[in-house]
């Protein structure tokens, strides 16, 4: 199955039914009244949570929904019946989002959750409602009112407690392999991760954690290199970060100056993102001497000017990673102690993931505005300011991000 983040969808609500103007035609009444119904609401259209999906594959071809009208009003009184309400499911940690204003309707993080995102239309009143002491044989209706039509557009987030970051190859479905019964494709090539993966990490007989490995980012992902931008933003609702760096790189380039990249790319994507707890996972030790080990792991943290946890580790060996996951499983449940025991915590807690969203999204959006310019053969004014300064520069489009219009 395609793995589809981002769509957009157009969504109608269902207009309502229209008033019906009739009159009694009975045997043995001489005057009969008005008897007109009103009509039916039209149906809403509801996003639903799904713990059963977790891609919006099923709206990449479809995009149009339309709910039910509501049936116009009868005779001898009968009103007409309601429209019935479209329910569409989307995975657990979906995002709608209103795209001509931009507005954030809601989030769906938790399974079962349902969200209005069109409202349907008021049913229109039959003559009945319109009698009175001086009017007697009313002829006005008023018709159903048009139903709520939206063009949204859907995000989805994967839901995880830790999020794995790290260049290519430096062994991260390899460590999600280790501690999960996740099974990502392994290859020792870059990029062997084209889409996010999810594992449990089961820590004791009752506890566990979700950890997200998504793939690698690599020099100037940023701005749009690589595969790493388009899913960096599943990072926002992690809890803690693990940044892992290949002690032993194949190509014999620096862990150090590796670690420096992510960092770099991390804080051009969103600067609040580098503000999230993050622990350093120096991966492939089983690789060193235990002198080399030192060296390597002395020279990242002083290069780093690193004050956070540091851990060495062997994913492939499955060296050191048991006490990881015990201190990763330590950490969250202290932390969503503090959560429940210190409201200014926790305030300043939602206070950072709602930067990190907003950043993350207006990072996105700039790429992709960028990128409809450039295949519509226009250049915003700081574009022609950059190429002014770099006449050098190469202006290739590079991959984009999978959006789906």
């Amino acid at each position: 199955m395609k793995f589809v983040d981002e769509v957009s969808i157009f969504v109608k609500a269902g207009d309502g039914g229209n008033g019906m103007m009739s009159f009694r035609r009975e045997k043995f009444i001489e005057k009969g009244g008005p008897n007109g119904g009103d009509g039916g609401d039209g149906g809403s259209v509801y996003m639903e949570a799904n713990e059963n999906l977790n891609t919006l594959v099923d709206y990449r071809y479809t995009r149009r929904f339309e709910a039910q009208r509501g049936e116009k009003g009868g005779s001898t009184d009968c009103t007409g019946a309601k429209g019935e309400d479209l329910i569409l499911p989307v995975p657990v940690g979906t995002t709608v989002i209103d795209a001509g204003t931009q507005e954030i309707i809601g989030d769906l993080t938790r399974p079962g959750q349902r969200l209005l995102v069109a409202q349907g239309g008021w049913h229109g009143l039959g003559n009945t409602r319109f009698k009175s002491s001086t009017n007697r044989a009313p002829r006005q209706t008023t018709p159903g009112k048009p139903g709520e039509a939206r063009d949204l557009k859907l995000e989805l987030k994967v839901l995880a407690d830790v999020g794995l970051l790290g260049l290519p190859n430096a062994g991260k479905s390899t460590f999600i392999r280790a501690v999960s019964a996740a099974k990502p494709k392994v290859a020792d090539y870059p990029f062997t991760t084209l889409v996010p993966n999810l594992g449990v990490v089961s820590v004791g007989r009752y506890k566990s954690f979700v950890v997200a490995d998504i793939p690698g980012l690599i020099e100037g992902a940023a701005e749009g290199a690589g595969l790493g931008i388009r899913f960096l933003k599943h990072l926002a609702r992690t809890r803690l970060l693990l940044h892992l760096v290949d002690m032993a790189p194949l190509d014999e380039s620096d862990p150090a100056e590796a670690a420096e990249t992510i960092l770099r790319e991390l804080e051009k994507f969103s600067p609040a993102l580098t503000e999230r707890e993050r622990w350093l996972v120096l991966n492939k030790a089983d690789q060193l001497l235990d002198e080399e080990r030192e060296e390597r792991l002395r020279a990242v943290v002083e290069r780093l000017d690193w004050q956070g946890p540091v851990y060495v580790v062997s994913a492939l060996e499955r060296e050191g990673t048991e006490a990881l996951c015990q201190d990763i499983m330590r950490y969250l449940d202290e932390r969503a102690l503090r959560i429940a025991e210190e409201p200014e915590y926790a305030e300043a807690l939602a206070e950072l993931d709602q930067r990190i969203e907003d950043e993350a999204r207006a990072r996105l959006q700039a790429l992709d505005d960028r990128r409809a310019l450039r295949r519509a053969g226009l250049k915003s004014a700081e574009a022609l300011e950059d190429e002014e300064d770099f006449d050098d520069e190469d202006d290739g489009d590079g991959p984009e991000i999978f959006y789906v219009r």
